[in-house]
C-alpha cells in the first residue's frame, strides 16, 4: 500500500490510542503505588515503594503528553469539544500530577516534613486517578455536541456512571501498583502487597463487570455494537478473555507468583481498552463525532506523521532501556533520587 493510499485519520487515531494505552499501562502502576502509600505507615517500606518507581515514573508520563498533544494536532475539532466539556476534571488531574511530582522530590530532600510530603504524594495520586476516571467515564457517557461544538454545562459529566467509573479506576490502579510491588520487593512488604493485590483483584473484576454491564445501556450504538448480530459472536471474546485473565491473576496470587500477577493485571487493562475500542469505533467523541469528521487536513496529518515516526522509536527505546537497566528487586537503600 502506498503512503498516499493510507487512511491517515485512522493511523493517527491508532497512534493516539496507543499513547493513551501506554500511559495507562505504565503510569497506572506508579499512580497505584501512590494510592497504596495511604495504606503503608513504615518509612522504610515507603522508601522501598518509592525506589521501585523512581527510575521510570518521569518517563511514564511522556505518553500522556504525546496523547494530549497528538489529539490537539491531529484532531483539533475533538480537542475543541473535549476541553470545554471536561475542563474541570482535566485541570484537577494536571494539578494533582504536578503536586504529586513535587511531593515525590521533596520527601527525600526535606526529612522534617516527610510525613506531609508522603501524604501529599498519596493525595495527589488518588486525586489524579479519580480525575482520570471522571474523564474516561464522561467520554464513554457521551458529550452533548451540536454544530460541531460542545453545548453542555460545566458539570454535564457528573453522573452515577462517571462516579462508578472513577472508583473502578482507583481500585484498578491500586491493583497495578500492588502487583508491581509484589514483583519488585520482598519480605514483609511483598507479603502485605500480595494481600492487598488479592483484595484489589476481586474489586477490579467486580468493577469491570459493573461498568461493562452499564455501558451498553448508555447509547443505542453501544448496545448494538455489543449485542447485535453477527458482531456479538466476535465481541464476546473480550469478556471471555477478561474472565480468563482474572482467573490467572487470582491463581498466580494464591501461588505466591511474583511476575505473573503484574502481567495478568496489565492484560486485564489491555482487554478493557479493547472493549472501549469496540464501543467507540468509529467515533472519537461519542456518540456523534467520528474520527474522519474530527481529523485535521491530510497535509497536516502527513507532516505530523513524519515527526511521529521519528519520535516514537526513540521514546520506545528509551522506555525499554530504562526498565531493563533498573530491573530486579529494590530495597529502602535504593531510595536516593
Amino acid at each position: 500500500m502506498s503512503f498516499a493510499a493510507l487512511d491517515l485519520a485512522f493511523v493517527w487515531a491508532a497512534l493516539i490510542a496507543f499513547a493513551v494505552f501506554a500511559y495507562v499501562m505504565l503510569d497506572g502502576f506508579d499512580l497505584g503505588v501512590g494510592i497504596l502509600f495511604a495504606m503503608t505507615r513504615e518509612d522504610e517500606e515507603r522508601d522501598a515503594m518509592m525506589a521501585s518507581i523512581a527510575p521510570v515514573w518521569d518517563g511514564n508520563q511522556t505518553w500522556l503528553v504525546l496523547g494530549g498533544g497528538g489529539l490537539l494536532a491531529a484532531f483539533p475539532l475533538a480537542y475543541a469539544i473535549v476541553m470545554p466539556a471536561l475542563y474541570g476534571p482535566i485541570v484537577v488531574m494536571v494539578l494533582a500530577l504536578i503536586f504529586r511530582g513535587v511531593a515525590f522530590k521533596f520527601r527525600v530532600r526535606s526529612p522534617r516534613a516527610r510525613g506531609a510530603w508522603d501524604a501529599g504524594f498519596a493525595a495527589g495520586s488518588i486525586v489524579a486517578t479519580l480525575a482520570q476516571g471522571v474523564v474516561l467515564g464522561a467520554l464513554v457517557q457521551g458529550l452533548r455536541v451540536e454544530n460541531r461544538a460542545f453545548v453542555g454545562g460545566p458539570f454535564d459529566w457528573l453522573s452515577a456512571f462517571v462516579v462508578i467509573t472513577a472508583l473502578a479506576l482507583l481500585v484498578a490502579y491500586a491493583l497495578l501498583g500492588a502487583t508491581w510491588l509484589v514483583m519488585k520487593t520482598s519480605g514483609a512488604l511483598q507479603a502485605r502487597m500480595r494481600a492487598l493485590a488479592k483484595a484489589a483483584a476481586v474489586g477490579t473484576l467486580f468493577a469491570i463487570a459493573a461498568v461493562s454491564l452499564l455501558t451498553p445501556w448508555l447509547h443505542p450504538t453501544y448496545f448494538d455494537r455489543w449485542f447485535g448480530r453477527p458482531q456479538v459472536y466476535f465481541v464476546m471474546i473480550v469478556p471471555a478473555l477478561v474472565a480468563l485473565c482474572g482467573l490467572v491473576l487470582l491463581r498466580a496470587l494464591a501461588r505466591a507468583a511474583e511476575t505473573t500477577p503484574f502481567l495478568a493485571a496489565q492484560a486485564l487493562f489491555a482487554l478493557c481498552f479493547a472493549g472501549l475500542g469496540v464501543s467507540f469505533y468509529p467515533h472519537i467523541v461519542p456518540p456523534g463525532l467520528t474520527i474522519a469528521e474530527a481529523a485535521a487536513p491530510r497535509a497536516s496529518l502527513s507532516f505530523l506523521l513524519v515527526g511521529a515516526l521519528l519520535l516514537l522509536p526513540l521514546v520506545l527505546g528509551y522506555t525499554a532501556h530504562s526498565y531493563w537497566t533498573f530491573r530486579g528487586k529494590v530495597t529502602a537503600r535504593d531510595v536516593g533520587y
